[in-house]
């Protein structure tokens, strides 16, 4: 009983069967067809070389959200350069809280020389190029992502050379933590004092022609220090074309998540407005001479994470490419047989000649075609 059953399940499968199989001697090969299928086998194997190579690239995927985080401090990363000596500029922040934090605190006052090395300046020139690309190319922020931790450190190389020139300039560097409201980070004359109603700079005992904010911006940044990162404002130069001139520097910071393969960091993201003008009193331009970068932080939080084609994306995706150039060069090859066909047919049957009738003894005539001609005598 159990093999009636068995062979009736086995021919029942055979049925069902969705892919007949044809005995070789039943198949016929052509030029055509063989000619097809190269040209079929070149093309699966470029767009398997090619999709190997998309399923070996990743992609920047960018989600945003509500800023919730509001009781935790933001650092400042800051590194500039003022042509000024050092005892008469003073660095400092007040945010909108009133809140001053002292400059003592994470900022170091270091002398130093304006004017860069050779190998300093191209080093400037190689940032503010990239810089530019970055303004014109936005894309190329995901591939700055990509390669934090993995490139080579942005910072200024120190100089190669021993000048022997005094300093005239006074490098600001270090970190500070603030409050997570809008504020104002300046840097001018004199040393910063506490004051009840706010702070005050002592710059009446400065010189007024040793007035000299000329600056460079090395590194600005907020947030947790990721080596590789280019931020907007490095490399920036501005000289002074006045004593009395003031730099000012809008900035919107937005706090962004960064989820690679190679880290995982919460740092901060800004853009950023520059605006510039000297100071004139009689002119309506008021002010104070100085560097001043005023940022906001946005309500909203950016999660940038590096994504991966999945494994069966992959695999459904090779099968859809070499399935579909089969199908695809079958008909192909199909429908351009058919139509060679269709002219060589039209092609031999006007070759024929029309035959003439043959007449009869009884006068009728014979005007059917002959079904095979025999040239034989």
């Amino acid at each position: 009983m159990r093999r009636p059953n068995r062979k009736k399940t086995l021919s029942l499968v055979k049925e069902l069967d969705a892919f007949p199989k044809v005995p070789e001697s039943y198949v016929e090969t052509s030029a055509s067809g063989g000619t097809v299928s190269l040209i079929a086998f070149t093309t699966m194997a470029l767009l398997t070389v090619m999709e190997f190579s998309v399923y070996q690239d990743t992609w920047m995927k960018y989600e945003y959200e509500v800023d919730k985080d509001f009781s935790s401090k933001l650092r400042i990363n800051i590194d500039i350069t003022v042509a000024m000596k050092c005892q008469y500029v003073g660095a400092d922040v007040l945010d909108l809280a009133e809140t001053m934090v002292a400059s003592a605190d994470g900022l170091v006052y270091e002398p130093a020389t304006f004017d860069l090395s050779p190998q300093q300046r191209e080093w400037q020139r190689m940032l503010q190029l990239i810089q530019s690309r970055l303004q014109e190319e936005h894309s190329l922020q995901d591939v700055i992502f990509k390669s934090a931790f993995k490139s080579t450190s942005t910072a200024l190389p120190p100089r190669e050379d021993d000048s022997s020139l005094s300093p005239d300039a006074c490098r600001i560097h270090g970190h500070l933590y603030v409050n997570k409201v809008a504020g104002n980070f300046h840097i001018t004359v004199g040393k910063a004092i506490p004051h009840p109603r706010g702070h005050a700079h002592l710059a009446a005992l400065v010189n007024h022609d040793s007035y000299n904010f000329s600056h460079r911006i090395d590194h600005l940044s907020f947030g947790e220090l990721v080596p590789g990162i280019i931020n907007p404002l490095d490399g920036t130069e501005k000289i002074a074309v006045d004593h009395n001139q003031m730099f000012q520097y809008f900035i919107t910071v937005v706090p962004t998540k960064l989820h690679t393969h190679k880290i995982s960091a919460e740092t901060h993201q800004f853009s950023v407005t520059e605006r510039e003008r000297i100071i004139n009193h009689a002119a309506g331009s008021h002010g104070v001479s100085g560097i001043f970068m005023k940022y906001d932080l946005s309500s909203l939080m950016v999660t940038v994470t590096e994504e991966h084609m999945p494994f069966w994306q992959f695999v459904v995706r090779l099968c859809g490419i070499v399935g579909g150039i089969f199908s695809t060069t079958g008909m192909l090859h199909g429908v351009g047989k058919f139509i060679v066909e269709i002219i060589c047919c039209r092609f031999r049957l006007g070759s024929y000649k029309p035959v003439r009738s043959v007449p009869f003894e009884d006068g009728h005539t014979d005007n059917h075609l002959p079904l095979l001609e025999n040239n034989t005598h």
